[in-house]
């Protein structure tokens, strides 16, 4: 079992459009999938067709007293379930704080899973917090979606750092280009200076189009309703390589 989460300290730059396409091409290919909706905004769940979950299922996976196996459901899609959001998940720094082990809470949930799974995905809402700390814990490979702009370029030093300060594999954080618009002169050069600075980053990157956009509307990956669209096509190219960097078997 793989674990990827897919996190940025920096809202808005495409981990959920990342977190619904990649789960869908993993489970495509065969691969059982299970994608966990950490963000309390849910919009992972909302693209699944999925209500948010009960406030009380919140406090018992983080004090142990529920397994996440009770609150996983199906999708329309042969080899993927979700663990459906929920607002409260606003209150898991509160909780985890209070826990035991707080830094490993999710780990230990996730661990019963390991013999029913063959990839898992977070899709993790941002910030840095006892909840990212969490994450990096559980996951074998952080994916961070990265806006070519010198803000998110800040955000993912920043990740390093804190990977470096708490004794982390920062090898294990695979970065991935996201909302480029190639006619903006500011993306076009910081590509360039992105794919100098950063060792691991994808070569392939998710353009910023109306198709991705349009997923809120048909509430499906764009694999579905769209599977030979330049947006399609680009989340394919990323999983693809995704898998090369990590290691997932094919």
């Amino acid at each position: 079992m793989i674990i990827f989460g897919i996190y940025n300290i920096k809202g808005g730059v495409g981990k959920t459009a990342a977190s619904v396409n990649l789960s869908y091409l993993s489970s495509l290919e065969g691969k059982k999938t299970l994608l966990w909706d950490l963000d309390p905004q849910g919009s992972s769940s909302f693209y699944y067709h999925k209500e948010q979950g009960s406030d009380a299922s919140l406090k018992k996976i983080i004090s142990g007293k529920v397994e996440l196996n009770d609150i996983i459901e199906g999708t329309d899609y042969r080899n993927l379930e979700i663990i459906p959001s929920d607002f409260s998940y606003r209150h898991m720094d509160t909780l985890l704080d209070q826990a035991k082990k707080s830094k490993k809470r999710i780990r230990e949930a996730l661990k019963d899973l390991k013999d029913e799974y063959d990839v898992i995905f977070l899709d993790c809402p941002p910030g840095i917090s006892i909840l990212a700390e969490n994450i990096f814990q559980a996951c074998d490979y952080i994916l961070v979606p990265t806006v070519p702009t010198p803000l998110c370029q800040r955000t993912y030093e920043q990740i390093i750092s804190f990977f470096k300060q708490d004794g982390l594999d920062k090898s294990s954080v695979i970065p991935f280009l996201s909302m480029v618009e190639m006619r903006k002169s500011i993306h076009r050069n910081m590509i360039k200076e992105l794919t100098e600075k950063i060792p691991n980053l994808c070569t392939s990157f998710i353009p910023f189009l109306a198709d991705v956009e349009k997923m809120g509307i048909y509430r499906k990956p764009l694999g579905d309703f769209s599977p030979e669209s330049k947006a399609s096509t680009s989340f394919k190219a990323l999983w693809k390589e995704i898998k090369k960097k990590s290691s997932l078997k094919k």
